[in-house]
């Protein structure tokens, strides 16, 4: 994969955010997630690739897609690669004006990114000094201990994140028998994996169970910071567990980093739309706006913070 491809991604994330962002705190999720699709779209044609959408926006969302399957990219000779995507990581969070939204994706290598189904997964994530000492199989408690050892931390000062649901309780529970804390979100299980590797945000281990979509986007994150994720499905009907069955996936498997992304190399890029623990969101300033990025390859470990000053009347397909 092309190392320019690093750079270039960033573009197609900065012009989703700067689109959205338009819609914070308007209460129109769909309409904030079609704004964030349609300019994602517009700017990965641009790009000297030939991507195919593995993973797109799911059903769970009701909202546009860029569909499993589609073709993006000038497609004029260019790299081969797959394409994860989520045009707006929080609609809900654009819509009521709250804190965490970005916009995602990552890329690989043809045929590198696991082509997960839009149900739910069970997820665990951990920064890079706590990579190869957490496991799925292993209980929260266990998991809890065996970060705190491996950040020299004692189990009071671990703490986890998790979306604040009623399906996570029984994990709430666990977290505070074993004397840990926690940091509940309401949405964008993305970043809730992503903060984990970076001890400024003060999140050690993240639990719960999300979209396997995102999971996907969450390893490849992960895979570029040295960290470790780890999930298996988790399908609510029969009729979920046939769809795995005939896209050949095991549903009692275990998904470690490798299996999710598979090679040495992957790209990672979001931008914020609102504020969270790492960046900044999209802030207007009249003629111009600003937007802050992370963006992030595997295969050197290069991770860049990037603030972006855009003109938005020479950019005005980035908003409608």
């Amino acid at each position: 994969m092309e190392r320019s491809l690093t750079m270039e991604v960033v573009r197609v994330t900065e012009a989703a955010a700067i689109a959205s962002a338009k819609w914070m705190g308007r209460g129109l999720k769909e309409e904030a997630d079609d704004a964030a699709t349609t300019a994602m779209r517009a700017l990965f044609d641009t790009i000297p690739m030939h991507g195919t959408v593995v993973i797109g926006e799911g059903e769970m969302d009701e909202a546009p897609m860029l569909y499993i399957g589609e073709e993006l990219g000038l497609r004029n000779g260019g790299p081969q690669v797959d394409i994860a995507v989520d045009p707006l990581e929080g609609t809900n969070i654009v819509a009521k004006g709250t804190n965490g939204a970005m916009t995602v994706l990552a890329i690989a290598d043809r045929g590198n990114l696991l082509n997960a189904p839009d149900m739910y997964m069970e997820k665990l994530a951990v920064g890079p000094e706590a990579a190869g000492k957490v496991s799925i199989t292993a209980s929260v408690t266990e998991n809890l201990h065996a970060v705190a050892e491996a950040k020299n931390k004692d189990i009071s000062d671990v703490v986890a994140i998790l979306l604040d649901r009623p399906r996570h309780q029984h994990i709430v529970d666990e977290i505070r028998a074993a004397g840990a804390r926690i940091k509940f979100i309401q949405d964008g299980d993305v970043s809730a994996a992503i903060v984990t590797a970076f001890d400024e945000t003060g999140i050690d281990i993240m639990f719960g169970t999300g979209g396997a979509p995102e999971g996907v986007i969450s390893a490849v994150a992960l895979k570029c910071l040295g960290g470790d994720f780890q999930a298996r499905l988790v399908p609510e009907d029969e009729e979920q567990a046939q769809r795995c069955e005939r896209m050949g996936i095991d549903v009692n498997q275990i998904f470690y980093l490798d299996d999710l992304v598979k090679g040495d190399d992957a790209i990672f890029a979001a931008t914020a739309v609102t504020d969270s623990e790492l960046m900044k969101g999209v802030q207007y300033k009249g003629s111009y706006c600003l937007t802050n990025s992370l963006v992030m390859r595997a295969k050197t470990g290069t991770v860049r913070f990037i603030e972006g000053r855009h003109n938005i009347d020479k950019k005005p397909r980035y908003v409608k």
